[in-house]
């Protein structure tokens, strides 16, 4: 019989987001108890692995499975999977820095006191905060979340089809995963959609 997740284990990965199928997924790659994820070892392999596997819920398995990993690295821009995280050393202690520390949406790398929204990001030369808007409120502003009512910004491509969602009655904090996980059909359709509201 072949090895697979104990309960405690399943109901685990369950609470941390993954699916049945997900688990499922994982077990064909050979992927069948907490140990194995050692051997994947971080973040981005195991993105590599599963590529359908949502950023956030990757980064609490791996917490969870690897607790002295450090999983985030720098994630390629406009992936839409940028996450903001508190820097950890490579023996997994938390480093607690200021509330003013203001860090790259791309490489995380530390910004200068002097850093005002906008700027580029000295590492690696893209906009460390760049200024988004709200498709809830309609507001603008710097980093992941509208400073006025919360909402997770979506990128500036997809700002038309999170109005659209808003205007059908989603939820605001359904409307980033929701675009996440559309297909390229669906989304086609609502930008028909959005077209057509335009006219």
């Amino acid at each position: 019989m072949e090895k697979e997740f104990s309960t405690l284990e399943r109901n685990i990965l369950k609470a941390k987001g993954l699916s049945d199928e997900q688990l499922g997924a994982l077990n064909g790659l050979g992927i069948v108890g907490r140990a194995d994820f050692q051997t994947v070892g971080d973040l981005s392999t195991l993105l590599e692995l599963m590529p359908d596997l949502d950023l956030a819920v990757a980064v609490r398995i791996l917490e969870w499975a690897v607790p002295t990993a450090s999983p985030l690295p720098a994630t390629p821009a406009g992936t839409g999977q940028e996450m903001a995280a508190p820097p950890r050393t490579g023996d997994g202690v938390l480093v607690v820095n200021s509330s003013d520390s203001v860090y790259c949406l791309h490489c995380q790398f530390k910004q200068p006191k002097d850093y005002t929204p906008g700027d580029l990001c000295l590492n690696c030369g893209l906009q460390a905060e760049p200024i988004e808007t709200c498709y809830w409120c309609g507001s603008t502003g710097p980093g992941r979340f509208c400073r006025v009512c919360g909402a997770a910004f979506v990128g500036t491509a997809e700002l038309s089809l999170a109005v659209m969602l808003r205007r059908d009655g989603v939820a605001k904090d359904d409307i980033p995963p929701r675009l996440k996980l559309m297909g390229q059909s669906e989304k086609d359709a609502l930008w028909g959609r959005v077209r057509r509201a335009r006219m």
